[in-house]
């Protein structure tokens, strides 16, 4: 069993932090067919870089990040994040979740998957955006591994974009209100 502590990232996680986005979305990317695209995994781990450069500027402001890590190992094993909603949802929606809390960058190492860390790390989210007041909060996804996840925890989603990414590859928006949101410790 995995003794897992969910807290803030320090800036002395950085350099681990971005060795695990590397690792993750090579990862993810593999799994989803997609490897030969270098260019959109190479955005994607800089992206999620600045993510995290923002919340270390903004001191959890603008984005907001919670990792997870494995006391027995001392190693990140996950992450969640929350910030303003992406361009990609604003555009997708003509704006109409332009004002809400987009929740994301929720990945776990290969080796830890499907033990529960990233329900885990979702569940202290939504307890964060509890205590903070956030009522409503949006999420999307373009891989279709990920997808099956979001819709056994939170349904159809709100918006479905067919064949976004070319032929077979939707990308879905959802939208949902905190306080709809069961938490449950389950995977």
């Amino acid at each position: 069993m995995y003794n897992v502590e969910i807290r803030r990232p320090r800036i002395e996680d950085n350099e681990e932090l971005h060795h695990f986005f590397c690792t993750v979305i090579n990862d993810t990317f593999a799994r989803e067919g997609l490897s030969d695209l270098i260019d959109d995994i190479e955005n994607e781990i800089e992206n999620k870089k600045q993510y995290l450069k923002c919340d270390f500027d903004s001191n959890g402001k603008n984005r907001y990040f919670l990792i997870a890590l494995d006391k027995n190992c001392n190693k990140v094993i996950g992450t969640i994040e929350y910030g303003p909603a992406s361009e990609l949802i604003n555009t997708c929606t003509n704006g109409a979740l332009k004002e809400l809390y987009e929740i994301g960058t929720v990945f776990v190492l290969p080796d830890y998957q499907r033990l529960g860390i990233g329900s885990l790390l979702l569940n202290v989210m939504f307890l964060t955006l509890l205590n903070r007041g956030i009522k409503e909060f949006c999420l999307d996804s373009g891989y279709t591994n990920a997808q099956k996840i979001w819709k056994k925890k939170f349904g159809k989603p709100d918006y479905l974009l067919k064949d976004y990414w070319g032929e077979g590859c939707d990308h879905m928006i959802w939208r949902r209100c905190t306080n709809d949101i069961p938490i449950l410790f389950s995977r």
